[in-house]
């Protein structure tokens, strides 16, 4: 196969798994007032480990869990633990558009710990381009400094979240493969919402009114007949979009398929329509179209240099 046909495909891979993640998402919304966070993590997350074994070991390929790089693995699922916590607490008060636009805000991110800690060189015009980008995650914001809601910062902390355990990928993807850290990532989220069972999952410290800390305070299995199917069904989307993600990665040139990763904006604006009927506002478009504009000149000024820094790895 050539490359462009290996772009082809990627680029197809790439758009299949924004969209499945696009329906994870809204089922996290579905879902969100009848069961706990870390339940929902905790079932999601244990539905992709048992999935992931699965192909694995039908495709035939060496289940390594040893890691070269033991602290920064730790670190890096604590990230991405807390990071998507962040995200999913987002879903309980923001539209779908909203968030995912919020959390593309991760190139940003990522430009600037890959000054700091890769010692990338990033030039005068991608600061400029990183300071666009900020301007269009404060407009689609839109706060009100005098009473503003700070639990709207929540996609924006979950890019940050994202973004330093995209920038440790890139130090350990040299020595572990792509499933050994994706299998991390699925122990370390399990073990996570374990222990906030053990400290919370009684629901002792649900005492609020507030949809968004009931969520998290919850106690858990109180309607699993209901809550259990979702769960499952979010594993296993969010199984298949990591598929398709990281396949597309693998076959096909980062710097060609990750600009399509900003799909998943427009997945999410259909998808919140024809669920919840939420349709963006004019200010919500201009704050996007910012943040994509943005992005996609850091894409550009990345290929131009031959130097991939917030684009070659997937942004979920």
């Amino acid at each position: 196969m050539t490359q462009t046909q290996n772009n082809s495909k990627g680029i197809l891979f790439i758009l299949l798994g924004m969209a499945l993640f696009s329906i994870q998402d809204a089922l996290i919304k579905f879902v969100y007032e009848e069961v706990a966070l870390y339940e929902l993590y905790f079932g999601r997350t244990l539905t992709a480990l048992i999935l992931l074994t699965c192909y694995l070991k039908f495709s035939k390929q060496k289940i390594i869990l040893k890691t070269h790089y033991p602290f920064l693995t730790i670190f890096r699922v604590i990230c991405f633990f807390f990071g998507f916590s962040f995200f999913y607490i987002s879903l309980t008060f923001m539209s779908l558009a909203e968030a995912n636009a919020l959390f593309f805000s991760s190139p940003f991110f990522v430009s600037i710990l890959a000054t700091i800690f890769l010692k990338e060189k990033v030039g005068i015009r991608r600061w400029s381009a990183i300071l666009v980008g900020f301007i269009g995650v404060f407009i689609v914001l839109n706060p009100d400094f005098n009473n503003f809601n700070y639990m709207k910062l929540a996609p924006v902390l979950c890019a940050l979240c994202y973004s330093i355990s995209m920038t440790i990928t890139k130090i350990t993807s040299d020595k572990d493969n792509v499933y050994t850290q994706m299998i991390h990532l699925y122990i370390g989220a399990t073990i996570i919402s374990i222990l906030f069972f053990i400290f919370t999952g009684k629901g002792q410290f649900n005492n609020f009114s507030d949809p968004t800390f009931q969520f998290i305070f919850r106690e858990w299995g109180t309607n699993s007949s209901f809550t259990v199917p979702f769960i499952i069904a979010m594993g296993t989307v969010a199984t298949f979009s990591f598929y398709f993600v990281f396949n597309a990665y693998s076959i096909a040139s980062p710097s060609v398929i990750s600009i399509y990763e900003y799909s998943l904006i427009i997945w999410s604006i259909i998808t919140g329509f024809i669920l919840f009927d939420n349709i963006p506002t004019l200010r919500t478009f201009i704050g996007v179209i910012t943040i994509i504009g943005a992005g996609l000149y850091i894409y550009m000024r990345e290929k131009s240099k031959d130097q991939m820094i917030a684009t070659d790895t997937p942004n979920r």
